[in-house]
């Protein structure tokens, strides 16, 4: 369908010409190696048997047509092996997208593609057509976010990276030719100023202010047992408690996609034991979820809001990433007591994701050093275990026994009035004597 042949002796130059719809021969001048030369060629013959017979062209076929120059596009469009590409608008994609990934996404990752798309339109609005974004719109949009929008560094990050999936998607799909967000910094990183360790104390009166059983149960299975909250807490069962054996068998909603992280076991801890048990008498007969408050409002449940009145009832001052610190307190906790790889077992993350994101070095981690009864260190100038038995002077180090102190060099120390008596004749003779200094 289309031959390729060499223009010069280098075999770096070659003339590609192919037959379009219309009947008409078409050259093409390539200044490439062999190889690129032979995919080009390829590429185009797919180009042409779709235009002959009228079929889709193959998603990888899309990606190659999405990597080529907008001159090389326009050119293979006016051969007619190409549709022009039509103006897509930026809502009319972000929301087609999103409509596409609720047969797979979770209910909280539709919700922050929300955010991220209710961003997007404010900064280029709604009709912008998405092949008019460039790198430069990629910077605007990021100090957008940090400077309209007042978001935090994190999550400025998170918003571009979620920005550069969707693009990513409409690069796939052949609707641009660039990511215009491919280089933003989109990394999550651990800020130390919203850590906070709540102390079994603090603990105590926050459990003692919960209005009712359903709510010590919850602040229970997040603070002692580490279960991410909603969705962890939502889902769990009373047919999950094993009583006698003291375990609980916690669904893992975020990472069930992940082969053998469907489930998790976790210790029926003695806090989380008493809370459960307060709620299992007051549980309705034939209840199945342990808390069906977050049953039946799902989303519409506002915890944050009313557990930061619980905090404040209780006389302590509400903390950053409220249910988060509470995974992380009980991370740190379990981490004194017990190996790293069996507390992330319990709580359902690496050991370098609890490194990175939980685990926190706390006031009592300081006063358990400080009264640490080290052994005393050894005087500077004292001699080594042993010495007196060697016998021998050490560098440095003055021995009971040794009444010649060792030179400070270099190398190849030497007592200060050493002399070989094999060199001693040499060295007078050779009027050296500085050198058995």
């Amino acid at each position: 369908m289309a031959s390729l042949r060499p223009t010069d002796a280098s075999r770096r130059r070659w003339a590609l010409q192919v037959v379009t719809p219309d009947g008409r021969r078409r050259t093409v001048r390539l200044a490439l190696s062999e190889l690129a030369a032979m995919r080009f060629k390829a590429l185009l013959e797919a180009l042409v048997c779709a235009a002959d017979t009228g079929t889709e062209l193959a998603p990888e076929t899309m990606t190659q047509v999405g990597r080529l120059s907008e001159a090389m596009r326009a050119r293979l469009a006016d051969w007619g092996l190409l549709a022009e590409p039509k103006a897509v608008a930026l809502g009319d994609f972000l929301a087609d997208y999103i409509q596409r990934r609720r047969a797979d996404a979770k209910p909280g990752t539709i919700t922050v593609f929300g955010h991220t798309k209710r961003c997007l339109i404010t900064c280029f609005g709604e009709n912008r057509p998405i092949r008019s974004l460039t790198a430069a719109d990629g910077e605007d949009f990021r100090h957008h976010l940090q400077t309209v929008e007042g978001l935090a560094a994190n999550t400025v990050n998170r918003r571009c990276g979620i920005a550069r999936q969707f693009f990513h998607a409409a690069k796939r799909r052949g609707l641009v030719n660039s990511n215009p967000f491919a280089g933003l910094p989109t990394t999550v990183h651990r800020n130390p100023a919203r850590d906070r360790f709540i102390t079994p104390a603090e603990a105590a009166r926050i459990l003692d202010a919960c209005p009712d059983a359903e709510w010590r149960t919850i602040f229970a299975l997040c603070r002692w047992s580490g279960l991410r909250c909603p969705s962890e807490v939502a889902a769990l069962k009373w047919a999950d408690i094993d009583w006698a054996r003291g375990r609980l068998v916690v669904t893992c909603v975020k990472t069930a996609h992940h082969a053998g992280r469907e489930t998790r076991l976790c210790p029926l801890f003695p806090e989380v034991r008493a809370a459960l048990m307060e709620s299992f008498e007051l549980a309705d007969e034939g209840a199945v979820y342990v808390v069906p408050r977050l049953r039946s409002r799902g989303a519409k449940a506002n915890l944050r809001t009313t557990f930061t009145k619980i905090v404040r009832r209780a006389g302590v001052k509400p903390w950053p990433k409220l249910f988060v610190n509470l995974r992380a307190t009980r991370a740190t906790e379990l981490a004194d007591e017990f190996p790293g790889h069996v507390v992330s077992a319990w709580l359902g993350h690496s050991e370098a994701i609890a490194d990175k994101h939980y685990r926190q070095v706390t006031d009592e981690h300081f006063e358990r050093a400080a009264r640490c009864n080290c052994a005393a260190p050894q005087e500077h100038n004292g001699p080594f275990p042993g010495a007196e038995q060697l016998g021998t002077p050490h560098y440095g180090i003055t021995s009971p026994d040794s009444s010649k102190d060792w030179a400070r060099r270099d190398s190849n120390p030497r007592p200060s009035d050493y002399e070989s008596p094999a060199l001693t004749t040499e060295l007078r003779a050779l009027d050296v004597s500085y050198l058995s200094v």
